[in-house]
């Protein structure tokens, strides 16, 4: 259960919003905002705290400081664009005028909890992921000399590699580690929208902008902002971000204006730039802006050393999130998570091992509840540790997937099969549908099993 504590003279205002959240499913502390507070946050394990700093903003951008790593969220009665501003750049993570919904507020206050849990977690989570693979080393030596500077990062891994705690290390080693973090993910924000969340706008900028909103990387003045996944980046926004880095300048949308910030940025992407720079995807002098210090993160399959260490890591961790007794793997279990190629990487790991513990019934983590694919290259690690393997199916392709009496396909076969039957009927959204995966992702696959859709004869 998080517990939010509430900070606001107003009482009425007070029980009302304490009474919303409740019906939440929270637990709520009620205090005066400047008050016991320490006493408050030594004595009691608080997620969020939320704020209203009635006329008193210089006392308010004391306390966010003060209750750091708490997260804070302002709901105040008093609001102005000004007083929002210098919040924001306090270390307030949100702002809201008064009467705001707690429905409109809710998403905001599970994700800084979140994000404080994972802050909780960091130097253990650091300490598991650098691992003692001679490649997580040289690039953990290579972070923590990039955190001493203020230069651009760019961070290029596999999906499920750990491109955001990479991120979150730099930022917590370096000089602004008292100052935000904030993280965006490209991919996530519809196209239509990216521009607004980073450069914020003013009232009236287009139809439904009511009320002037400070944007994502004007909130991080001062601190590291992530751009997670900044090759779904659109066009007209690599453009507004290259006067950002080129000039430390930003412009609200509709604003004829522009202010300075002091913003270190870090981006992120599973996808090669090059090749998006080649065909006007991802534009070049963006791309040479970003890549300063340059960080590449292995996948898992090249960590074999790191991955006993990692997964008696993870273990500890999602038992204790899923409040589940520790357990142990088997012989047999561990000889197949060595041999596994892991095309999720640690996020994968981590979901086999959730998957284990929730599914195991002894006190030991054994082969079938891992519920991991059987292959030749495990079978064979197996057999050199002495351990019986497991027979391989191998799929009669004298049927169709759909055919009574065909043999169980794998997902990658079964994937690979259904695209090259049924491409010549159907377009790229159709067999996507069919799939039940977003045209990105079927993108992706083709990619990765070499099957580029042929162009027909004729065609542009």
């Amino acid at each position: 259960m998080l517990t939010v504590l509430l900070l606001d003279d107003d009482s009425i205002s007070a029980t009302h919003t304490a009474d919303d959240l409740t019906a939440e499913g929270l637990k709520v502390i009620k205090a005066s905002p400047f008050s016991a507070v320490g006493a408050i946050k030594s004595a009691e394990k608080v997620d969020v705290a939320i704020l209203d700093p009635g006329r008193n903003e210089t006392g308010a951008s004391q306390l966010i400081k003060d209750l750091s790593p708490v997260p804070v969220l302002i709901h105040a009665k008093h609001a102005s664009l000004r007083t929002a501003v210098d919040l924001m750049k306090a270390g307030a993570k949100d702002y809201w005028a008064k009467p705001a919904s707690i429905r409109e507020m809710l998403p905001a206050i599970r994700r800084c909890a979140e994000s404080k849990a994972a802050v909780d977690t960091t130097p253990q989570a650091v300490e598991a992921f650098v691992g003692k693979s001679k490649g997580m080393r040289a690039l953990m030596s290579r972070a923590n000399k990039a955190a001493q500077a203020s230069s651009t990062v760019l961070i290029i891994g596999e999906t499920g590699t750990g491109k955001e705690l990479v991120a979150r290390h730099i930022h917590q080693s370096s000089k602004r580690t008292n100052k935000p973090l904030i993280s965006v993910n490209c991919a996530a924000i519809p196209e239509t929208l990216i521009e607004s969340e980073l450069f914020g706008y003013e009232k009236g900028a287009f139809t439904g902008a009511n009320a002037q909103r400070v944007g994502l990387i004007e909130a991080a003045d001062g601190g590291t902002l992530f751009l997670d996944e900044i090759g779904e980046l659109p066009a007209s926004a690599q453009a507004r971000l290259l006067r950002f880095i080129q000039e430390g300048e930003i412009r609200r949308i509709g604003s004829v204006e522009s202010s300075s910030v002091n913003v270190r940025l870090i981006c992120a992407t599973h996808r090669n730039l090059i090749e998006l720079e080649n065909t006007d995807a991802f534009r070049r002098d963006l791309f040479h802006r970003i890549n300063v210090l340059r960080l590449e993160l292995p996948p898992l399959r090249e960590r074999g050393d790191d991955i006993q260490g990692l997964t008696n890591w993870l273990i500890r961790r999602v038992a204790s999130r899923l409040e589940y007794a520790e357990k142990s793997l088997s012989d047999e279990a561990r000889s197949a998570l060595n041999a596994h190629d892991w095309p999720g990487n640690v996020r994968e790991l981590e979901h086999t091992i959730e998957r284990a513990l929730v599914m195991s019934e002894g006190e030991e983590i054994s082969l079938e509840d891992l519920s991991l694919p059987i292959t030749s290259k495990r079978n064979s690690a197996m057999s050199a540790a002495g351990i019986q393997p497991v027979p391989v199916i191998t799929p009669d392709t004298s049927h169709t997937p759909h055919e009574p009496g065909a043999e169980e396909l794998s997902l990658e076969d079964y994937f690979q099969r259904f695209v090259l039957e049924n491409q010549d009927a159907m377009n790229e959204t159709e067999l996507a549908q069919k799939l039940g995966i977003s045209r990105k992702c079927l993108w992706e696959r083709r990619q990765r099993f070499d099957l580029p859709r042929k162009r027909k004869r004729g065609a542009a």
